[in-house]
């Protein structure tokens, strides 16, 4: 299992918001396109996106994300550490692109799933032919 806590200190995230350190991470998602992520998120994923207005935050809420990660530099404004803060949503932010974002968070999570829940939802989803 890993925290909140810890995939922010091993990914040298900037914290915003820091609502549950303690929620565990179970997978990822990388999207910023909000309607295609509250149809594919889950709930334990870390959201790794470049959006930044307040509906990211609706969004967090509704699929249950552990944490939102915004990535290449993007800072939130202040209404969007508001509403993270109002919803009790991790917010964190990181300079790397979400290319290699994404990767480190698999490599932190992929070994304690036996090849992580996101995977395992991932291929599941191109079975479906979704």
């Amino acid at each position: 299992m890993i925290s909140v806590n810890d995939l922010a200190k091993k990914l040298g995230l900037s914290s915003h918001n820091l609502d549950d350190g303690d929620r565990e991470v179970t997978g990822g998602y990388a999207g910023d396109l909000l309607s295609w992520v509250m149809g594919r998120a889950v709930s334990g994923d870390a959201w790794v996106t470049i959006m930044s207005n307040i509906n990211v935050i609706a969004v967090a809420q509704l699929t249950d994300v552990a944490c939102v990660i915004l990535a290449e530099g993007v800072e939130p404004g202040e209404d969007l550490i508001a509403a993270a803060e109002m919803r009790g949503v991790n917010l964190f932010s990181s300079n790397e692109p979400t290319f290699a974002l994404c990767g480190r968070i698999y490599e932190l999570i992929a070994p304690q799933n036996g090849g992580g829940e996101a995977l395992e939802a991932a291929e599941a989803y191109r079975e479906a032919d979704c």
